[in-house]
C-alpha cells in the first residue's frame, strides 16, 4: 500500500477505533467478571448479545489495522441530492 498522507490517516484512524473496540470489549469483560453485569441489563442473553457485539467489533478493528480485511466500498447512491 502507497505510503499517501490519505493512507496515513486512514492507518491512524483504524488504529484510534481499535483502541476504542478494545477497551470497550475489556470493560464488558470486567463487568462479566465483576458480576455488576446485573446492575446494567435485566437478563443475561441481553448481556451476552451487547457482548459478542463487542467481541465482532473488536475483530473486525483487529483484522483492518492489520491489513487482513479491507474497509468495505464506498456506495454512491446517484438517486441521492446533496443535504441542504
Amino acid at each position: 500500500m502507497p505510503t499517501t498522507p490519505a493512507s496515513l490517516r486512514l492507518e491512524r484512524a483504524t488504529r484510534q477505533w481499535l483502541e476504542l473496540s478494545e477497551r470497550r470489549l475489556a470493560y464488558y469483560e470486567e463487568l462479566y467478571r465483576s458480576g455488576r453485569w446485573r446492575h446494567y441489563f435485566p437478563t443475561q442473553e441481553l448481556f451476552a448479545v451487547r457482548m459478542l457485539d463487542a467481541i465482532k467489533v473488536a475483530k473486525v478493528f483487529r483484522e483492518l489495522s492489520a491489513g487482513k480485511r479491507r474497509p468495505p466500498p464506498v456506495v454512491q447512491h446517484q438517486d441521492l441530492r446533496p443535504a441542504a
